[in-house]
């Protein structure tokens, strides 16, 4: 699969940082959130291969903007990366493979290739359907983060057993496909675990290549690891997300009204879900429990069309409290995901109920 140009993603997946925790002095992480900060702990942790060789430097240049790209508090990289990382890590596979959306699509869900591979893993339709991923009108589960990557953990799993655990030919069995590699195996008379991909004689100049690119990748993020400053950028509460059937609705903007969600979010995340569906897709949202059945319009904020947009979002101290001022456009989900705190607590703390109507003007207490 060749790689397609990164795409951006302007999106916000984080909050503040938190304040820390009495006891224990440790920052207590909002709900559905998680450290950026461990999020690379766990990809480091999980390597096959956490050293770099001499061979990485012709293509370290090309990723020089990853590191920034994950530290980008304005984007979805980070929670996206911490999604596929905690998908290998469960699935007893090397992290390196967290580095395929890097190469692939920029880790943009709504990537498209004009030679046909779409998605976050640039999956082409056969081999998507091949791993149980629907593609047909209407649905290209291509474009589901968490359709894909289901898939793709399956297919390297798959391809990782065949390959003896050698990341390095099933990252190759993964671009050229593994009957391919195989075959090149077999002419060498090698097993797969000793197997160095210079070995293996046939392949295209750009399998070979797909692998020194993913470990160049794991070289800049290595030794971008190695500098405080660029770790302290990732150490904020970041989106963690999950995997979920949508059940209940029948489009995106729906099932996020009536479970508490951010609409625009998983537009984002989940660019496969622009039309209705019939029957519940798998989708990627925020790791929220949903609050008690509300109608998200009751508490969304509305104004009149002629309400001027110039009431912008004050934060002010009183006493050991904040006050938000409700602009036009916020919703509560908003307001409550930007300083940590559940929905259900912002509609306590304010006296305010399921059915209540937020305003541009309205000042809203944040904490006690």
């Amino acid at each position: 699969m060749d790689p397609v140009p990164p795409v951006d993603a302007a999106a916000p997946g984080f909050l503040p940082a938190p304040a820390e925790d009495a006891a224990t002095g440790d920052a207590a992480m909002p709900e559905g959130m998680r450290n950026g900060r461990e999020i690379f702990q766990a990809f480091r942790e999980g390597l096959a291969e956490p050293g770099c060789d001499a061979g990485t430097t012709r293509y370290q240049a090309h990723f020089r903007h990853a590191p920034s790209r994950l530290a980008d508090p304005d984007s979805d990289v980070l929670p996206l990366f911490g999604y596929v990382v905690e998908a290998l890590r469960e699935a007893h596979l090397p992290t390196e493979y967290a580095l395929i959306p890097f190469v692939e699509s920029g880790y943009a869900p709504g990537a498209r290739n004009a030679a046909g591979p779409a998605g976050l893993w640039q999956f082409i339709t056969q081999t998507a359907r091949d791993q149980g991923v629907p593609v047909h009108k209407g649905y290209d589960g291509r474009l589901s983060p968490a359709e894909s990557t289901r898939a793709a953990v399956e297919y390297l799993r798959k391809l990782n057993g065949m390959l003896g655990g050698n990341w390095r030919l099933t990252a190759m069995a993964y671009n050229a496909g593994e009957s391919r590699v195989l075959q090149a195996l077999r002419r060498t008379g090698a097993g797969a675990l000793e197997a160095k991909p210079s070995s293996l004689q046939g392949l295209s100049p750009i399998t070979y290549a797909y692998v020194d690119k993913l470990h160049a990748l794991g070289c800049v993020l290595k030794q971008a690891g190695e500098q405080d400053e660029w770790l302290a950028r990732l150490d904020r509460p970041v989106l963690a997300l999950e995997a979920r059937p949508l059940e209940g609705a029948g489009n995106l903007h729906a099932w996020a009204m009536g479970n508490g969600q951010d609409a625009d979010l998983l537009r984002r995340l989940n660019p496969a879900l622009a039309h209705r569906w019939t029957s519940p897709p798998l989708a990627l949202v925020p790791a929220i429990a949903a609050p008690p059945p509300v109608a998200l319009d009751a508490i969304r904020a509305t104004a009149p069309a002629n309400e001027p947009a110039a009431a912008a979002t004050a934060t002010a101290a009183t006493g050991n409290a904040r006050v938000h001022t409700v602009r036009s456009g916020e919703s509560a989900w908003a307001i409550a995901r930007r300083y940590g705190v559940a929905v259900r607590k912002l509609l306590e703390l304010n006296n305010l109920g399921p059915n209540s109507v937020l305003r541009p003007g309205m000042k809203l207490r944040i904490e006690d």
